[in-house]
């Protein structure tokens, strides 16, 4: 009965953390596909795949998202025809480059400022080298849900979206937003919708506003069931194995590493507060694994897995898991080799 209340208690924390930045996430998402005009946007965005995936990782400076709320913006700029290593290396890097998590850092660890410059810097390099490797698969379709890939540029001619009413001015019932190459259905797929919708300029501030409104509640119904399952898996893992098991795999500097990483997938906490929790163990292990706690969690843990198979086919998820695993353990290692602090 204890595990049960204790589960029911993680999967609610778990919940109520993710759900604000999963919102804002939803929101900067809508109104990116709403009020801005995504030919401008794929115009100023850096064809050289390097380029890309730091302008990527650095994006995510300007916007204060977690693990959970990255996604619907990835996967918005993605099914706009953005660069796959800049919508990567934004994926990765937007939970902790962002200013409230370098604020909550800068709080935690104000007595060992290196830590916090530490944790950024190694993850926008391990974001950037991950964009740059996935930015070697010229086709990304294969990789993305068929939801998501039927909207990315294909070197065959594909049919325009569902758009109905072009025939005609008048607008029918269920009818969502007037486009210059016709009218988008309201009760069509969410995926449709995101895909299909583009800046309006045309249209009042008014039906803009809505539109967003519109697309939001859409797309938080979607990825919200789906915080709701990846939190049930975290907090029932969490229950089945103790924290306690996993400290004691090792202090040393490798096993301490592979400890902290284990910790940090399982325990699926926020980017935003991670650092709080990281701290109370930074008397016990070494320095190089509260990095890898800090830089690893954020990028890929138990519970935004689910979120990720939103958009992401399962082996690329996996591909992602692997090289952001293998990547953390090799820096946060050579930390703890080479480094003193």
């Amino acid at each position: 009965m204890s595990q049960l209340n204790q589960g029911l208690t993680l999967f609610l924390s778990l919940l109520v953390e993710a759900t604000p930045f999963l919102l804002l996430g939803v929101a900067f998402s809508s109104m990116l596909a709403v009020l801005v005009d995504e030919r401008k946007l794929i115009a100023y965005t850096p064809k050289n795949p390097v380029l890309a995936a730091i302008s990527g990782s650095l994006f995510g400076c300007l916007f204060p998202v977690c693990e959970c709320g990255n996604v619907p913006v990835a996967r918005r700029l993605l099914m706009q025809g953005a660069p796959s290593a800049l919508a990567i290396g934004f994926l990765l890097a937007a939970p902790t480059v962002n200013p409230i998590v370098f604020w909550a850092t800068w709080i935690a660890f104000r007595d060992q400022p290196a830590m916090v410059f530490w944790r950024v810097g190694l993850t926008i390099l391990i974001s950037v080298i991950i964009a740059c490797v996935f930015s070697v698969q010229k086709d990304m379709r294969p990789f993305l849900q068929p939801a998501i890939a039927r909207y990315l540029p294909s070197p065959e001619p594909k049919p325009e979206p569902a758009l109905v009413g072009s025939g005609s001015n008048l607008l029918s019932g269920g009818d969502f937003l007037l486009q210059s190459t016709g009218t988008l259905k309201l009760d069509q797929p969410m995926m449709a919708t995101l895909g299909a919708t583009t800046a309006l300029p045309q249209q009042s501030w008014r039906d803009k506003a809505q539109a967003v409104l519109e697309m939001m509640l859409q797309e938080f119904r979607e990825l919200g069931a789906v915080l709701v399952f990846g939190s049930a898996i975290a907090a029932t893992v969490q229950v089945a194995i103790p924290r306690e098991w996993i400290l004691d795999l090792g202090q040393g500097p490798i096993t301490s590493i592979l400890a902290m990483m284990l910790l940090a997938w399982v325990v699926s906490i926020c980017s935003t507060v991670d650092s709080f929790f990281a701290l109370s163990f930074s008397s016990i292990f070494t320095s190089g694994s509260i990095l890898a706690f800090l830089v690893f969690g954020p990028m890929i843990d138990l519970k935004n897995i689910s979120l990720l198979l939103t958009t992401f086919k399962g082996r690329a998820v996996v591909y992602l898991f692997v090289l952001a695993a293998q990547l953390t353990f090799v820096l946060t290692l050579a930390v703890n080799l080479y480094t003193s602090w």
